[in-house]
Protein backbone atom coordinates (compact mmCIF):
# COMPACT_ATOMS: atom_id res chain seq x y z
CA UNK A 1 0.00 0.00 0.00
CA UNK A 2 1.28 3.54 -0.59
CA UNK A 3 1.94 5.77 1.86
CA UNK A 4 3.69 8.59 3.02
CA UNK A 5 5.76 8.21 6.35
CA UNK A 6 5.75 11.43 8.65
CA UNK A 7 8.96 11.95 10.84
CA UNK A 8 8.54 14.26 14.00
CA UNK A 9 10.96 15.90 15.82
CA UNK A 10 9.31 17.94 18.21
CA UNK A 11 9.48 22.04 17.34
CA UNK A 12 6.08 24.72 18.04
CA UNK A 13 4.10 22.69 15.97
CA UNK A 14 4.59 20.14 18.56
CA UNK A 15 4.16 22.40 21.29
CA UNK A 16 2.56 23.62 24.66
CA UNK A 17 2.85 25.78 27.34
CA UNK A 18 4.01 24.70 30.44
CA UNK A 19 3.50 26.49 34.11
CA UNK A 20 5.94 29.13 33.29
CA UNK A 21 4.12 30.25 30.15
CA UNK A 22 7.40 28.96 28.12
CA UNK A 23 5.92 26.51 25.42
CA UNK A 24 8.16 23.19 25.07
CA UNK A 25 7.66 20.71 22.48
CA UNK A 26 5.95 17.36 23.74
CA UNK A 27 2.96 16.12 21.73
CA UNK A 28 4.04 12.95 20.08
CA UNK A 29 3.20 12.28 16.02
CA UNK A 30 0.19 11.00 16.97
CA UNK A 31 -1.21 13.97 18.08
CA UNK A 32 -0.26 15.86 15.36
CA UNK A 33 -1.80 13.51 13.00
CA UNK A 34 -4.96 13.61 15.18
CA UNK A 35 -4.98 17.50 14.47
CA UNK A 36 -5.36 17.26 10.56
CA UNK A 37 -8.03 19.98 9.43
CA UNK A 38 -8.89 17.97 6.64
CA UNK A 39 -7.86 14.22 5.05
CA UNK A 40 -5.07 13.84 3.31
CA UNK A 41 -4.52 11.84 -0.29
CA UNK A 42 -3.20 8.86 1.24
CA UNK A 43 -2.41 6.76 4.51
CA UNK A 44 0.00 8.23 6.79
CA UNK A 45 2.39 6.44 8.89
CA UNK A 46 3.48 8.78 11.40
CA UNK A 47 6.74 8.07 13.42
CA UNK A 48 8.84 9.89 16.48
CA UNK A 49 12.35 10.88 15.79
CA UNK A 50 13.15 13.50 18.60
CA UNK A 51 10.88 15.88 20.50
CA UNK A 52 12.68 18.78 20.84
CA UNK A 53 12.79 22.80 20.24
CA UNK A 54 14.53 23.11 17.28
CA UNK A 55 17.55 25.32 18.51
CA UNK A 56 18.69 22.56 20.90
CA UNK A 57 19.40 20.64 17.61
CA UNK A 58 23.09 19.57 17.28
CA UNK A 59 24.55 18.40 13.74
CA UNK A 60 24.53 15.44 14.78
CA UNK A 61 21.04 15.29 15.21
CA UNK A 62 20.32 16.59 11.69
CA UNK A 63 22.64 13.70 10.65
CA UNK A 64 20.04 11.52 12.31
CA UNK A 65 17.24 13.17 10.90
CA UNK A 66 18.66 12.96 7.61
CA UNK A 67 19.43 9.01 8.25
CA UNK A 68 15.89 8.82 8.94
CA UNK A 69 14.21 10.02 6.31
CA UNK A 70 17.02 7.63 4.25
CA UNK A 71 15.66 4.46 6.16
CA UNK A 72 11.77 5.66 5.63
CA UNK A 73 12.55 6.08 2.23
CA UNK A 74 14.42 2.80 2.16
CA UNK A 75 10.84 0.95 2.42
CA UNK A 76 8.28 -0.29 -0.27
CA UNK A 77 5.28 2.26 -0.95
CA UNK A 78 6.91 5.44 0.23
CA UNK A 79 5.67 7.90 -1.77
CA UNK A 80 7.54 10.56 0.25
CA UNK A 81 8.26 11.74 3.37
CA UNK A 82 7.24 14.66 5.66
CA UNK A 83 8.98 15.81 8.29
CA UNK A 84 7.83 18.52 11.36
CA UNK A 85 10.25 20.43 12.74
CA UNK A 86 10.67 23.41 14.57
CA UNK A 87 11.16 26.37 12.33
CA UNK A 88 14.52 27.83 13.97
CA UNK A 89 16.86 25.69 12.02
CA UNK A 90 14.74 24.25 9.88
CA UNK A 91 16.59 26.16 7.26
CA UNK A 92 19.51 24.15 8.27
CA UNK A 93 18.16 20.81 8.57
CA UNK A 94 16.42 21.00 5.46
CA UNK A 95 19.18 22.07 3.53
CA UNK A 96 21.29 18.92 4.85
CA UNK A 97 18.05 16.71 3.53
CA UNK A 98 18.69 17.97 0.14
CA UNK A 99 22.40 17.92 0.14
CA UNK A 100 22.41 14.23 0.85
CA UNK A 101 19.23 13.27 -0.84
CA UNK A 102 19.70 10.53 -3.74
CA UNK A 103 16.06 9.76 -3.95
CA UNK A 104 13.71 11.31 -7.01
CA UNK A 105 10.91 11.03 -4.06
CA UNK A 106 9.85 14.26 -2.04
CA UNK A 107 10.92 15.40 1.23
CA UNK A 108 8.82 17.86 2.60
CA UNK A 109 9.66 19.86 6.14
CA UNK A 110 7.36 21.75 8.10
CA UNK A 111 6.38 23.18 11.54
CA UNK A 112 4.59 26.20 12.70
CA UNK A 113 4.44 29.80 14.40
CA UNK A 114 2.04 28.82 16.87
CA UNK A 115 1.77 26.37 19.19
CA UNK A 116 -0.57 23.10 19.25
CA UNK A 117 -2.60 24.55 22.18
CA UNK A 118 -3.14 28.16 20.18
CA UNK A 119 -6.80 28.25 19.55
CA UNK A 120 -5.53 29.87 16.44
CA UNK A 121 -2.33 27.07 15.75
CA UNK A 122 -0.93 26.37 12.28
CA UNK A 123 0.55 23.70 12.33
CA UNK A 124 -2.33 21.03 11.43
CA UNK A 125 -2.68 22.55 8.15
CA UNK A 126 0.81 23.04 7.76
CA UNK A 127 1.14 19.07 8.33
CA UNK A 128 -1.54 18.70 6.27
CA UNK A 129 -0.38 20.80 3.19
CA UNK A 130 3.29 18.93 3.28
CA UNK A 131 1.76 15.17 3.14
CA UNK A 132 -0.50 16.65 0.42
CA UNK A 133 3.27 17.80 -1.55
CA UNK A 134 4.96 14.41 -0.16
CA UNK A 135 2.18 12.12 -1.73
CA UNK A 136 2.54 14.61 -5.11
CA UNK A 137 3.75 12.57 -7.90
CA UNK A 138 5.01 16.51 -9.38
CA UNK A 139 6.87 16.93 -6.62
CA UNK A 140 9.67 14.14 -7.19
CA UNK A 141 13.12 15.33 -8.55
CA UNK A 142 12.93 18.77 -6.62
CA UNK A 143 14.75 17.35 -3.64
CA UNK A 144 13.91 18.27 0.02
CA UNK A 145 11.12 21.15 0.23
CA UNK A 146 9.72 23.11 3.05
CA UNK A 147 6.11 23.80 2.77
CA UNK A 148 4.78 26.75 5.25
CA UNK A 149 1.41 29.24 5.26
CA UNK A 150 0.78 27.37 1.65
CA UNK A 151 3.86 28.47 0.31
CA UNK A 152 6.28 25.46 -1.71
CA UNK A 153 10.01 26.62 -1.42
CA UNK A 154 13.43 24.78 -2.48
CA UNK A 155 15.22 24.17 0.75
CA UNK A 156 18.30 25.56 -0.75
CA UNK A 157 18.39 29.16 -0.56
CA UNK A 158 15.34 29.19 1.99
CA UNK A 159 15.32 30.85 5.48
CA UNK A 160 13.74 32.01 8.18
CA UNK A 161 12.22 35.58 7.64
CA UNK A 162 9.47 36.38 10.40
CA UNK A 163 10.17 35.56 13.90
CA UNK A 164 6.39 35.51 14.68
CA UNK A 165 4.41 35.92 11.63
CA UNK A 166 2.66 32.64 9.49
CA UNK A 167 4.69 33.65 6.78
CA UNK A 168 7.70 32.63 8.42
CA UNK A 169 9.76 31.54 5.61
CA UNK A 170 10.92 32.93 2.14
CA UNK A 171 13.76 32.23 -0.35
CA UNK A 172 14.72 36.40 -1.17
CA UNK A 173 16.73 35.41 -4.39
CA UNK A 174 13.99 33.01 -6.10
CA UNK A 175 10.86 32.81 -4.66
CA UNK A 176 8.93 30.05 -3.60
CA UNK A 177 8.64 26.91 -6.58
CA UNK A 178 5.07 26.06 -6.05
CA UNK A 179 1.76 26.74 -4.01
CA UNK A 180 -0.81 24.18 -1.97
CA UNK A 181 -4.21 24.70 -1.21
CA UNK A 182 -6.70 22.20 0.06
CA UNK A 183 -5.41 19.58 -1.58
CA UNK A 184 -4.31 21.01 -4.87
CA UNK A 185 -0.97 21.33 -5.67
CA UNK A 186 0.58 23.62 -8.22
CA UNK A 187 4.67 24.22 -9.12
CA UNK A 188 5.68 27.23 -10.55
CA UNK A 189 9.34 26.11 -10.47
CA UNK A 190 11.61 23.80 -10.71
CA UNK A 191 14.62 24.08 -7.88
CA UNK A 192 18.35 23.92 -9.40
CA UNK A 193 20.48 21.43 -6.93
CA UNK A 194 24.14 21.20 -6.33
CA UNK A 195 26.62 17.81 -6.31
CA UNK A 196 25.04 15.50 -3.90
CA UNK A 197 27.02 15.16 -0.22
CA UNK A 198 27.99 11.74 1.72
CA UNK A 199 25.71 11.42 4.81
CA UNK A 200 27.97 11.51 7.84
CA UNK A 201 28.07 11.74 11.37
CA UNK A 202 28.93 15.65 10.99
CA UNK A 203 31.37 16.06 13.43
CA UNK A 204 33.37 18.77 12.36
CA UNK A 205 33.02 21.56 13.99
CA UNK A 206 32.58 24.86 12.28
CA UNK A 207 31.77 28.45 13.49
CA UNK A 208 30.57 31.17 11.87
CA UNK A 209 32.36 34.72 12.48
CA UNK A 210 30.59 38.04 12.27
CA UNK A 211 32.27 41.33 10.60
CA UNK A 212 31.21 44.34 11.46
CA UNK A 213 32.92 47.80 11.72
CA UNK A 214 36.27 47.68 13.75
CA UNK A 215 36.28 44.11 13.71
CA UNK A 216 39.38 42.33 14.97
CA UNK A 217 40.27 39.21 14.92
CA UNK A 218 39.47 37.49 18.69
CA UNK A 219 36.29 35.64 17.93
CA UNK A 220 38.23 34.46 14.37
CA UNK A 221 41.01 33.34 16.04
CA UNK A 222 38.97 31.70 19.19
CA UNK A 223 37.08 29.48 17.22
CA UNK A 224 39.82 27.89 15.55
CA UNK A 225 41.85 27.66 19.35
CA UNK A 226 38.79 25.79 20.33
CA UNK A 227 38.82 23.17 17.22
CA UNK A 228 37.28 25.11 14.44
CA UNK A 229 38.43 23.09 11.00
CA UNK A 230 35.99 25.51 8.99
CA UNK A 231 34.80 28.89 9.45
CA UNK A 232 32.10 30.97 8.26
CA UNK A 233 32.23 34.59 7.53
CA UNK A 234 29.12 36.48 7.77
CA UNK A 235 30.88 39.57 6.09
CA UNK A 236 29.29 42.92 4.90
CA UNK A 237 28.41 43.89 1.31
CA UNK A 238 29.20 41.77 -1.04
CA UNK A 239 31.49 39.66 1.01
CA UNK A 240 33.67 42.55 2.78
CA UNK A 241 35.92 42.66 5.74
CA UNK A 242 38.94 45.05 6.59
CA UNK A 243 42.79 44.40 6.59
CA UNK A 244 43.48 42.34 9.35
CA UNK A 245 40.69 40.05 8.61
CA UNK A 246 42.30 39.28 5.68
CA UNK A 247 45.84 38.90 7.18
CA UNK A 248 44.03 36.27 9.97
CA UNK A 249 42.51 34.64 6.31
CA UNK A 250 45.54 34.26 4.80
CA UNK A 251 47.50 32.55 8.22
CA UNK A 252 44.76 30.31 8.72
CA UNK A 253 44.01 28.83 5.39
CA UNK A 254 47.55 28.23 4.60
CA UNK A 255 47.31 26.30 8.35
CA UNK A 256 44.98 24.20 6.84
CA UNK A 257 41.20 25.93 7.90
CA UNK A 258 38.59 26.12 5.60
CA UNK A 259 37.03 29.98 5.38
CA UNK A 260 33.74 30.24 3.46
CA UNK A 261 32.64 33.83 2.70
CA UNK A 262 28.84 34.72 3.12
CA UNK A 263 26.95 38.22 4.36
CA UNK A 264 24.66 39.27 6.47
CA UNK A 265 22.83 41.29 3.72
CA UNK A 266 19.15 39.85 2.59
CA UNK A 267 19.79 38.87 -0.76
CA UNK A 268 22.10 39.02 -3.78
CA UNK A 269 25.34 37.24 -4.64
CA UNK A 270 28.39 36.62 -2.53
CA UNK A 271 31.02 38.81 -4.98
CA UNK A 272 34.68 40.12 -5.00
CA UNK A 273 34.47 43.85 -5.57
CA UNK A 274 36.64 45.38 -2.79
CA UNK A 275 40.37 45.78 -2.30
CA UNK A 276 41.85 47.31 1.21
CA UNK A 277 40.77 43.96 2.79
CA UNK A 278 36.80 43.53 0.68
CA UNK A 279 35.88 40.84 -1.27
CA UNK A 280 39.08 40.64 -3.45
CA UNK A 281 41.49 40.55 -0.53
CA UNK A 282 39.28 37.64 1.48
CA UNK A 283 39.28 35.65 -1.60
CA UNK A 284 42.92 36.23 -2.82
CA UNK A 285 43.71 35.77 0.91
CA UNK A 286 41.90 31.77 0.30
CA UNK A 287 38.06 32.67 1.48
CA UNK A 288 35.29 30.58 -0.48
CA UNK A 289 32.58 32.56 -1.75
CA UNK A 290 29.19 31.09 -1.01
CA UNK A 291 27.10 32.32 -3.80
CA UNK A 292 23.80 32.58 -2.79
CA UNK A 293 24.49 30.49 0.69
CA UNK A 294 23.88 32.52 3.73
CA UNK A 295 25.70 32.10 7.27
CA UNK A 296 23.42 29.19 7.88
CA UNK A 297 23.30 27.14 5.68
CA UNK A 298 26.84 28.01 4.37
CA UNK A 299 27.86 26.46 7.55
CA UNK A 300 25.53 22.77 6.76
CA UNK A 301 27.74 22.54 3.67
CA UNK A 302 30.86 23.24 4.64
CA UNK A 303 30.71 20.66 8.04
CA UNK A 304 29.36 17.83 5.90
CA UNK A 305 32.28 18.83 3.68
CA UNK A 306 34.63 18.54 6.26
CA UNK A 307 33.50 15.55 7.67
CA UNK A 308 32.95 14.27 4.15
CA UNK A 309 36.83 14.62 2.77
CA UNK A 310 39.03 16.18 5.73
CA UNK A 311 41.26 17.30 3.45
CA UNK A 312 41.18 21.20 3.51
CA UNK A 313 41.75 21.37 -0.24
CA UNK A 314 39.34 18.70 -1.59
CA UNK A 315 36.92 20.58 0.57
CA UNK A 316 37.76 24.11 -1.06
CA UNK A 317 37.09 22.95 -4.21
CA UNK A 318 33.85 21.18 -3.46
CA UNK A 319 32.80 24.43 -1.62
CA UNK A 320 33.25 26.05 -5.18
CA UNK A 321 31.25 23.85 -7.13
CA UNK A 322 28.14 23.97 -4.54
CA UNK A 323 28.51 27.42 -4.16
CA UNK A 324 28.44 28.18 -8.30
CA UNK A 325 25.21 30.65 -8.83
CA UNK A 326 22.06 28.29 -8.97
CA UNK A 327 19.89 30.40 -10.86
CA UNK A 328 21.90 30.07 -14.08
CA UNK A 329 23.96 33.87 -14.21
CA UNK A 330 26.93 34.00 -15.06
CA UNK A 331 29.15 33.78 -11.79
CA UNK A 332 28.75 36.54 -9.48
CA UNK A 333 32.91 37.07 -9.82
CA UNK A 334 33.12 37.89 -13.37
CA UNK A 335 30.77 40.92 -12.81
CA UNK A 336 33.41 43.19 -12.70
CA UNK A 337 33.65 46.02 -10.30
CA UNK A 338 30.84 48.03 -8.60
CA UNK A 339 30.99 51.55 -8.88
Amino acid sequence: MSKVVVLSTGGTIASRQNGRGASLASDAVSALLDRLPFNVPVPVEGRDVLCVGSYLLTPADMALIAREIRAALAEPGVLGVAVTHGTDTMEETAFLADLVHDDPRPVVFTGAQRPADAADTDGPRNLADAITVAADERARDRGALITFDGAVFAARGTRKTQTLAAAAFSTPDAGPVGQVREGAVLFTAAPARGPRVELTGLDARVDIVALYPGVDTAALDAVVAAGATGVVLEATGAGNGNPRIRDAVARLTADGVVVALSTRVHAGPVAALYGNGGGVDLVEAGAVPTGMLRPSQARILLTALLAAHRDPVRVAEELTRHAENPFGARNPLSLGRKY
